[in-house]
């Protein structure tokens, strides 16, 4: 089983995780991350250090951010990998407690 990072991260991207990760799992859109669910290791650093509560276990993801699950797969190989912590986007306290924000994930690699 791995970690799912689903919508709360969108437009937030804070990389409290990606520091806590010991297996670097994570990889880097333009306002969003995903985990590579075959190097995740299950160890759940990264659920409690997320300001915005954006990452489940793959079990326990709600069904409503179900479709997370494949993105987080699909870009994981795409993206860049992040292994360092970064400052979130600069929109990122506006967004944090945003709901419906699918339409604002960007598909292009992060930077």
């Amino acid at each position: 089983m791995a970690y799912v990072v689903a919508e709360p991260c969108i437009k937030c991207k804070y990389t409290d995780c990606v520091e806590v990760c010991p297996v670097n799992c994570f990889y880097e859109g333009a306002n969003f991350l995903v985990i590579h669910p075959d190097e995740c290791i299950d160890c759940g650093a990264c659920e409690p250090v997320c300001p915005t509560k954006a990452i489940f276990p793959e079990t326990e993801l709600p069904s409503e951010w179900s479709e997370y699950k494949k993105l987080n797969t699909d870009y994981s190989s795409k993206w860049p990998n992040i292994a360092e912590k970064k400052a979130a986007l600069p929109e990122a306290e506006e967004y944090k407690d945003k709901k419906g924000k699918r339409a604002e994930l960007s598909t292009a690699p992060g930077k």
